[in-house]
C-alpha cells in the first residue's frame, strides 16, 4: 500500500466530529462547513429517529436506530464538502442552511448506496464493523427468530437502505421547497439518483455476463460513483448559489475528473489496501471478478503486450467466488503487468485536470485552494496544478 493510500484509508475511518453549531450567516472555511453540516446531519437524524419511534418502536429499534448509527459512524463527508465547494465557486455567501442540509441529504443517500451495495456484493465489513446485513443476521440469531438468518438479514437490510433513501429524499425536498432555486435543485437530485441506479445495474449486469471491456468499466465507474460523489454534489451546491451555465459546465468537468480519480483510487484500495485501515475487505472485487477499471486496464495491457500468462491470471477459469490462490495470482498480475502503476498515473492526470477545470469557474484563490485540497483527499494525490482554466 502506498503512503497516499494509507492516508486516504485513515480518512475513511476517521469520523468528522459533530459540533453543536447551527448554520450561520457569515464566511466559513470548508472545514467549518463540514463541521456545521455534521451538526445539521445530527439534528436531522434525531428528528427522523423520533418519528420512527412514534411510528413503531420495534421498527425503530431494529432498523431506524441501525441506520442512524451507520450514518453517524464514519465516512469522509466528501460529498458534503463538494456541495460546499460548488456553492462557494458559484459565489455563494451568507446563510448556508440550504447548502448544509443538501450535504446532509447526500450523506443519507450514500448510506443507502453502501447498505444496498454490501448486500449485492455479499461484503461482510463496512467502516470497520459488520455490514448492515451481517449485523441484522446477528440480530436474527440473538432473538432466536425462525427461518434462515440470511434471508431475513437481506430483506431487512434492503429496507434499511430504503429508509435511508426516504430520509434523504424527504430532506432534499424540504430544502428545495424553501429555496428560490428549488426546481433546479430537485432536477439535479432526480438525475443523480437515476444515474446511481443505472450504474449499480450496469455493475451487476457486467458480472453476470462476464464483461471485461475497458469502456464498460469506465461507464460503470462514472455512473455508479464519479457522478454522485463529486460532479453532482458540485452542481447541487452551485445551483443553490444561482450559478450560470458557464460556471456549471466548468464544475461538471472538474467533478467528472475528480470523481473518476476517486473511483480509481477506490479500486486500488479495494485490491491492495489493508482492511485494518480501510474497514472493508481487500479482496472482494477480485474474488467476485467484479469489472473495475483496474482489472480492465490490467487485461488490456496484458493483451496488448502479448503477456498471455498475466492475462490468464486475470481471467481465471473458475467461477466466482475465487479461491485464495486465484485472488493472490490476480493481485500479483495487476502489479507485474503494470496496471497498478498505470492507474496511479491516470489518477494524477485526472486530479490535475480537475483542478484546471475548476479554475474556469473564476473562483478566487482561497476557494481554488480548498477545492484542490478536496481533490487530494478524494484521489490520494496532490494535484500538480493550482486551478488555471483548462
Amino acid at each position: 500500500m502506498t503512503e497516499s493510500e494509507k492516508g486516504l484509508c485513515m480518512l475513511v475511518l476517521r469520523p468528522t466530529a459533530a459540533e453543536p453549531v447551527r448554520p450561520v450567516d457569515g464566511p466559513l472555511t470548508a472545514r467549518d462547513a463540514i463541521r456545521a453540516a455534521e451538526a445539521e446531519l445530527g439534528h436531522v437524524l434525531d428528528e427522523r429517529l423520533s418519528l420512527a419511534r412514534d411510528t413503531d418502536p420495534v421498527f425503530a429499534r431494529d432498523v431506524a436506530e441501525r441506520v442512524t448509527a451507520f450514518v453517524r459512524g464514519g465516512g469522509k463527508r466528501l460529498r458534503t464538502a463538494f456541495v460546499w465547494s460548488g456553492w462557494r465557486a458559484a459565489g455563494g455567501s451568507g446563510d448556508a442552511t440550504a447548502v448544509l442540509r443538501t450535504g446532509a441529504a447526500l450523506e443519507l443517500l450514500q448510506a443507502c448506496a453502501l447498505i444496498h451495495d454490501d448486500v449485492m456484493d455479499g461484503s461482510p465489513l463496512r467502516r470497520g464493523g459488520p455490514a448492515m446485513h451481517v449485523d441484522l443476521a446477528r440480530l436474527h440469531r440473538a432473538a432466536r427468530m425462525s427461518g434462515p438468518a440470511g434471508a431475513f438479514a437481506t430483506s431487512a437490510a434492503v429496507l434499511a437502505g430504503d429508509l435511508a433513501l426516504a430520509w434523504a429524499d424527504d430532506l432534499l425536498a424540504e430544502t428545495a421547497l424553501g429555496t428560490p432555486c428549488g426546481q433546479r435543485l430537485h432536477r439535479e437530485w432526480q438525475e443523480m439518483r437515476t444515474e446511481m441506479v443505472a450504474g449499480q445495474y450496469r455493475d451487476v449486469r457486467a458480472q453476470a455476463i462476464g464483461a471485461a471491456d475497458a469502456d464498460e468499466a469506465l461507464t460503470i465507474a462514472t455512473l455508479k460513483s464519479a457522478l454522485y460523489t463529486v460532479e453532482r454534489p458540485l452542481a447541487l451546491g452551485a445551483v443553490l448559489a444561482g450559478a450560470d451555465a458557464r460556471t456549471l459546465e466548468a464544475l461538471r468537468r472538474a467533478g467528472r475528473c475528480a470523481g473518476l480519480a476517486f473511483q480509481l483510487r477506490d479500486d486500488l484500495i479495494g485490491t491492495f489496501g489493508d482492511p485494518a485501515l480501510t474497514g472493508k475487505p481487500s479482496d472482494d472485487d477480485l474474488r467476485s471478478c467484479k469489472l473495475t477499471c483496474l482489472l480492465a486496464i490490467g487485461l488490456k495491457l496484458a493483451e496488448d503486450s502479448g503477456d498471455h500468462a498475466t492475462a490468464a491470471d486475470l481471467s481465471p477459469g473458475e467461477p466466482p467466488p475465487l479461491s485464495d490462490d486465484a485472488v493472490r495470482r490476480m493481485r500479483g498480475a495487476l502489479e507485474r503487468g503494470g496496471a497498478r502503476s498505470a492507474v496511479e498515473a491516470k489518477i494524477r492526470r485526472l486530479a490535475a485536470e480537475s483542478v484546471r477545470h475548476f479554475g474556469g469557474t473564476g473562483a478566487g484563490p482561497v476557494v481554488r485552494r480548498e477545492f484542490a485540497a478536496l481533490v487530494e483527499r478524494a484521489s490520494g494525490v496532490a494535484p500538480e496544478h493550482t486551478g488555471e482554466a483548462a
